[in-house]
């Protein structure tokens, strides 16, 4: 919850501009603008990283996971900070407190004295934005034990909804670096996407025959493309008993269980702006009608259908911003910097081949194993010598000893990851060090960023935050602590 808005280019609703001689924000559709609600604690970097949106704004966001969400939330913000210090800009962060998906926003994982702990919130399938957070904050206090005394989690904690505990946890934790939550469902700031709302309603079916014809266009290429509209399907939600898609058909809307008139949901509009809001396909043109943006900080699955939504620019009138995509990164804590240490792992190849890359860095400590392998690369040499005996004697037999010395590698390397496999199975301190890695590098099969929120890490090492600011802005990273 940041501020609201004034008329920008264009007629266009914007977010800030500033008085006539710089000198700070002005009214807010015909109010001083004030501190933000969500800002009341003192971040002394807040004004100056305000005054930045006049050079434009870095805009980069998330689902409102808990404590922050997977440390991948965390990564997008750190990018996002870097490229606008460099241009001397603002870093945004688009809250998404519109979307309704809740089992990706209601688990929390943590890994505490080796063993990943997850928290599961009930939570009702409502957009994060009217989650409210009280029937929850003792189970998540509980959960996060002596850390829920931190004044940064504290602070956290004293959210009125899901989304505002997700955007106090950003604020709590990187708003020294002059990170501003931007939260859609905020009063002061749903009514800046009324005149888009508006315009959609009137012609409800021209961006998603942008996004299907951008679909089709990419496909004809030999693409797949993430984002498709069904027939009559519209780039709108509307919020009743729970957020629901709107279809057009026939002159009405309809959301599956009842209908409506355009006059209908015009007056829902009017009357609380925050019930209509974008589908994916339209959210980063909304973004991008309200915030000056300069540069999107996106993951790769976002990259792909940000990509697919030229033609709904092109419908708004606006340019496609700059796509950068976010760092990744993973943390090292002592005992795992210990092990990939010991057997000269590359804590990325971990991350990427699991359980087979680290059966590749076993075999090079494990004493014999490499005596082994030589020998069967020797017996494919000389394969390969017979073969072109073979060839000089008789030119049609090349390709059957081709596929022969193709079957005899294979069947060799599975022999030799069978021994290597039954040997960690009768090696305890191998299993031990394989079993630490995937809890560290890959819980529940998947990375790191994808799992434990970057505040763990930070709760439990105070340099975790320097580290992430010393990390490069792109790229992969690897953070070691401790």
């Amino acid at each position: 919850m940041v501020l609201g808005s004034t008329a920008g280019e264009g007629g266009r609703p914007h977010l800030f501009r500033q008085a006539e001689g710089g000198g700070g924000l002005v009214e807010v559709q015909g109010r001083p603008a004030q501190k933000p609600r969500l800002l009341a604690r003192d971040h002394r970097p807040l004004p100056q990283a305000l005054e930045g949106l006049g050079q434009g704004a870095v805009v980069t966001g998330q689902q409102a996971g808990l404590l922050g969400g997977p440390a991948l939330t965390f990564y997008k913000a750190h990018t996002a900070l870097g490229l606008a210090e460099k241009v001397g800009a603002a870093s945004l962060f688009w809250v998404a407190s519109q979307d309704h998906d809740v089992e990706e926003v209601r688990h929390l994982h943590l890994l505490l004295e080796e063993e990943v702990r997850t928290l599961s919130l009930p939570l009702p399938p409502l957009p994060a934005g009217r989650i409210p957070f009280a029937p929850y904050r003792e189970a998540v206090r509980e959960f996060l034990g002596f850390w829920s005394r931190d004044a940064r989690v504290a602070y956290a904690l004293e959210g009125e909804t899901l989304s505002e505990f997700f955007a106090r946890t950003l604020l709590a934790f990187l708003g020294e670096r002059g990170l501003i939550p931007f939260d859609p469902m905020a009063p002061e700031l749903a009514p800046l996407f009324q005149k888009a709302l508006e315009r959609e309603l009137e012609d409800p079916s021209s961006s998603a025959q942008a996004i299907n014809q951008e679909a089709e266009r990419i496909r004809a290429l030999g693409g797949k493309p993430p984002l498709k509209r069904k027939p009559g399907a519209t780039n709108l939600f509307l919020e009743t008993d729970q957020r629901r898609l709107l279809f057009y058909q026939d002159g009405a809307f309809t959301d599956g269980v009842r209908r409506y008139g355009k006059k209908e949901l015009l007056e829902i509009l009017r009357t609380d702006p925050s019930r209509l809001t974008p589908a994916a396909g339209l959210r980063p043109v909304f973004q991008d009608l309200v915030l000056p943006t300069a540069g999107f900080v996106v993951g790769p699955n976002e990259f792909r259908y940000v990509a697919e939504l030229s033609g709904v620019y092109a419908l708004y009138g606006i340019p496609m911003p700059a796509l950068f995509l976010r760092l990744r990164a993973v943390v090292l804590e002592p005992p795992i910097r210990r092990i990939v240490e010991r057997y000269r792992l590359d804590p990325w190849a971990f991350v990427d081949g699991g359980e087979d890359a680290f059966l590749r860095a076993v075999k090079e400590v494990l004493e014999g194993f490499r005596g082994l392998e030589a020998e069967l690369l020797r017996l494919l040499e000389e394969v390969e010598a017979l073969g072109q005996k073979a060839h000089a004697l008789e030119p049609t037999l090349e390709r059957p000893f081709r596929r022969f010395r193709a079957r005899l590698k294979g069947e060799g390397e599975r022999l030799l990851k069978k021994l290597l496999r039954a040997r960690m199975g009768r090696d305890a301190v191998l299993r031990h060090h394989l079993e630490r890695l995937k809890r560290h590098l890959l819980p529940r099969g998947l990375p790191q960023e994808r799992v434990y929120p970057f505040a763990m890490y930070a709760l439990r090492h105070p340099e975790a935050l320097l580290k992430l600011q010393e990390a490069p802005i792109s790229g992969r990273a690897t953070l070691v602590l401790g």
